[in-house]
């Protein structure tokens, strides 16, 4: 059997899903991913010595403020009542780049997976946009869900 997509009717028009019926549980959704960039660039970020301010701390709340209105950003996502948000940047070891992971926790009908993953994303286009006149070969990379718990589908870890 074909899954079907959950966010269209049998009419083939996009409908909110309604979660009325499904049980509040607590619910956690990790998401990860990578801005890769020229060494001078890393090296720049590493040493604050970027003229707009510190690239990360700036980023980092950026990234929560992006978890707390993903409903406005996602169509026919759920309004969440976020408990907790945490978004950490590191620069990376194995090459010039900033690793970002974000955690997103409710108490609710439905997961915050799309929350985890608008953090890290809006995270990653703060430090794009902060670091784009010096470096316009940044890339954005391996955005995803590392961990999810929670509700009926259980916990979800990737690989």
């Amino acid at each position: 059997m074909t899954p079907k997509l959950t966010h269209f009717d049998d009419g083939g028009n996009a409908v909110m899903i309604d979660v009325s019926t499904k049980s509040v549980t607590a619910r956690t959704a990790t998401a990860k991913g990578r801005v890769v960039m020229q060494a001078g660039t890393a090296e720049l970020i590493a040493s604050h010595g970027h003229k707009k301010g510190d690239v990360l701390a700036i980023s980092q709340l950026a990234g929560i403020m992006g978890a707390k209105r993903t409903a406005d950003l996602i169509p026919l996502c759920h309004p969440l009542p976020l408990d907790s948000v945490t978004v950490t940047l590191t620069l990376a070891e194995d090459q010039p780049a900033v690793d970002i992971m974000a955690t997103c926790k409710t108490s609710g009908r439905t997961g915050v997976e799309m929350e985890a993953l608008t953090a890290v994303s809006i995270t990653a286009l703060t430090v794009f946009d902060m670091c784009k006149a010096v470096d316009k070969t940044m890339q954005l990379t391996n955005i995803r869900v590392i961990y999810k718990d929670g509700g009926k589908s259980g916990t979800f870890i990737a690989d």
